[in-house]
Parts: structure tokens; C-alpha cells; sequence
């Protein structure tokens, strides 16, 4: 199965430093929910080596840790594989982060939701077709078709939608990015829950 069209290209004004990410316990967590779900198929690459699915854990204030450009192929990340968004402006399309390689190109999105719910602690971008197309038949929460991903559009819509929902954790399709869905919440293990338990449902529907 090929890459949705232009899918991993980031489309932010980068400005990028050389760091390396501290190594922590959450950075492990996270990187072990992030292998749970590679195994399962929502993290990985397409047959032409574009990958998919990022993930990102909150540090301090809006600034975040997320995983690198071009490492979905990979099962277990290593520290110098995460990036540091130290800060993000939606107006200007321009990120800029600290790490070894470029951030995912979803910061902007990432960033989108960690700014419009201070609540959220954890963001996971994951890809499934039949998981995709099952929850835009039930008319899940999703943003318009017509927005695509990484651009200043598409954090707009997704903040106004993060600022509509109640409770956390919570899931929704990035209907203008094919394949794309989107969990957030408050700790890794609910945001890694709701996805996995979202899938298993959808498989033994």
C-alpha cells in the first residue's frame, strides 16, 4: 500500500537546532506505547518508505517532545530519534525544535491541541485505513475533508475542536489527511487505551 499523496512532507518553516532529548521514564513510556501500537499496525511505513504516525508528551508549558520525521519505520526509538518543539507559531507556519533531526511533520497540529487544552499531556497520530473509513461511516468526530494536514488550516480547525470537547481523552479523524486519526488526553496510557480499545472494537464489530 503506497502513501496518501504528500503524506510525512513537513510543510512548516523549520528552525532547528542541534540537542539531543533527556532520557526519562515518560520519554520510555511513551516510547513503549508507541511500539504497542507500531505492532499493531497504526505506526510504521507504506510500501514506498514514507512513514506514519507520530507521537508527542507535553514537557512544559506548550513546548513538547515528539518523535522525529521519518521514523515510523522504525519498532523501538532510540532518545536522539525524539525532538524538543520549544515553541510553534500557527500564524507563521514555523516551528521551532531541538533535537538531532527535524520534528514530526505534525508539530503544528500537536501543538494545535496542547495550546487550546492545558489539561492535555499526551498527543498520538496514528494511521489505519479500515479503522479511518469505519469511523467517518459513523460520522465520528473528524475535522472537514477539504483541510489537509500540517498547515496552519488544519491547527486552526483542530484547536477549535479541542476547545469544543468536554472531557478527555479523546479521539478524532483528520478527515482531510487520508488514513489519519488523532487521540489526546491526559497521561499516555488513557490516549494509548482509548486507540487500542477503538480498534478492537472496530475489528470485533
Amino acid at each position: 500500500m503506497n502513501a496518501p499523496t504528500d503524506d510525512g512532507v513537513i510543510k512548516y518553516s523549520s528552525q532547528r537546532v542541534d540537542g539531543i532529548v533527556e532520557a526519562s521514564a515518560q520519554l520510555d513510556e511513551l516510547n513503549r506505547a508507541r511500539t504497542i501500537l507500531f505492532d499493531l499496525g497504526l505506526i510504521g511505513a507504506y510500501l514506498n518508505g514514507i512513514g506514519y504516525g507520530n507521537l508527542s508528551l507535553r514537557t512544559s508549558g506548550q513546548q513538547f517532545v515528539i518523535t522525529a520525521s521519518a521514523t515510523g519505520a522504525i519498532r523501538q526509538l532510540q532518545t536522539d530519534q525524539f525532538c524538543l518543539v520549544e515553541s510553534f507559531s500557527i500564524e507563521h507556519n514555523s516551528v521551532r525544535s531541538r533535537g538531532s533531526l527535524e520534528a514530526s511533520s505534525e508539530s503544528m497540529t500537536h501543538g494545535a491541541i496542547y495550546a487550546a487544552n492545558p489539561a492535555v499531556h499526551c498527543v498520538m497520530h496514528v494511521h489505519s485505513r479500515s479503522l479511518f473509513d469505519a469511523l467517518l461511516a459513523r460520522n465520528a468526530l473528524h475535522t472537514a475533508p477539504d483541510i489537509p494536514y500540517g498547515t496552519p488550516a488544519m491547527a486552526r480547525t483542530v484547536a477549535q475542536l479541542v476547545a469544543a470537547q468536554p472531557g478527555l481523552p479523546v479521539l478524532f479523524v483528520m478527515a482531510g489527511h487520508d488514513e489519519g486519526i488523532v487521540a489526546y488526553g491526559e497521561d499516555i496510557d488513557s490516549v494509548r487505551s482509548l486507540l487500542v480499545d477503538t480498534l478492537n472494537r472496530k475489528l470485533t464489530s
